[in-house]
């Protein structure tokens, strides 16, 4: 198997591995009660402001690297409809854009950051990549969508109204019409209102960044711009990865959730908690394990133990 299978591969069991994380003494402040009264979690412009300074610092492309196995991983991407069109949410220096407009030459990505100095870093990527007829397929945009939601030229109102009563339709031709409406490029898509939504949504590693209180209105938003039977692809920590149990106890700023050294946070999920916030915002759950990849630090050959969440969900017809 190449290299990008190893994304895929189950190489620890995440059971055994909570048991004896669980187990450790020494870990035991990870799982105690919280008290958030005593903490308190970055307003929105402070979180802007550390992932501008996170990318500032970041600013050489070696700590990002392109994501090449995504495709591998999520190969809806490969096999969707000509001119289908994907939201994605927290492009940082586009390592997640990349392979997809390499694997698909008439593919739409209309790709946001809470982080200017991110999307200033994500046009370079972009630019100096050599994939073709870029100009007209990937377009950046800032926009915080866990506070200020999605613009409307995205999907206005009318065109989200529509898709709600597509998924009430209960004539007998709706499911004949169900694959014109999604991806064909004469209808929604050329609605001059909007773009008519999009047919995927990506959140990878980018739904960990936003404090939990915020995660179900931001999914709800992700939610309310994806056509009928759209895709929701999601990647992201999850509960007994080595980042997390390396954070000291005075990290962590709620149940789950640490900030780094550098101002920006993250969130640490279990499988039931992604289930619970996509199924109660409206969506189907297509896929949802856990990866379980060993690998090693090669300048120490120090053996980590990773651990990530991987999710497909589907907004109903």
């Amino acid at each position: 198997m190449g290299r990008e299978a190893e994304y895929f591969s189950k190489d620890f069991d995440w059971e055994k591995l909570k048991q004896e994380v669980e187990s450790n003494p020494s870990l035991s402040y990870h799982f105690q009660p919280f008290d958030s009264i005593s903490h308190s979690l970055p307003s929105p412009s402070q979180d802007s402001q550390a992932w501008n300074q996170f990318h500032i610092r970041h600013s050489t492309g070696r700590f990002f690297k392109e994501r090449r196995y995504l495709l591998k991983e999520f190969p809806e991407l490969l096999s969707c409809d000509e001119y289908s069109k994907v939201l994605e949410v927290g492009c940082g220096n586009g390592s997640t854009a990349l392979p997809i407009l390499r694997g698909r030459d008439n593919i739409t990505i209309y790709a946001c950051d809470c982080s200017n100095e991110s999307l200033e870093r994500a046009n370079k990527m972009i630019e100096v990549s050599n994939v073709g007829s870029v100009a007209h397929r990937f377009h950046l945009f800032h926009c915080d969508f866990s506070t200020n939601g999605f613009p409307k030229w995205l999907a206005c109102d009318s065109c989200q109204g529509n898709f709600l009563q597509k998924q009430h339709d209960q004539f007998p031709d709706a499911k004949e019409n169900k694959d014109t409406s999604l991806n064909n490029s004469s209808s929604l898509g050329e609605r001059k209102c909007c773009t008519g939504g999009v047919d995927f949504v990506t959140l990878i590693f980018s739904l960990s960044a936003v404090p939990l209180h915020r995660m179900p209105s931001a999914i709800r938003e992700c939610f309310s711009v994806l056509k009928p039977g759209g895709l929701l692809l999601f990647k992201d920590y999850g509960l007994y990865d080595m980042t997390k149990l390396r954070f000291e106890p005075d990290k962590r700023v709620g149940f789950r959730e640490y900030m780094r050294s550098d101002g920006t946070c993250s969130y640490f999920f279990c499988a039931d908690t992604v289930r619970d916030l996509f199924t109660g915002s409206g969506f189907n759950e297509l896929e949802l394990e856990y990866c379980c990849v060993k690998s090693t630090n090669r300048r120490t050959g120090k053996s980590m133990r990773r651990v990530w969440v991987h999710g497909k969900f589907q907004k109903p017809f």
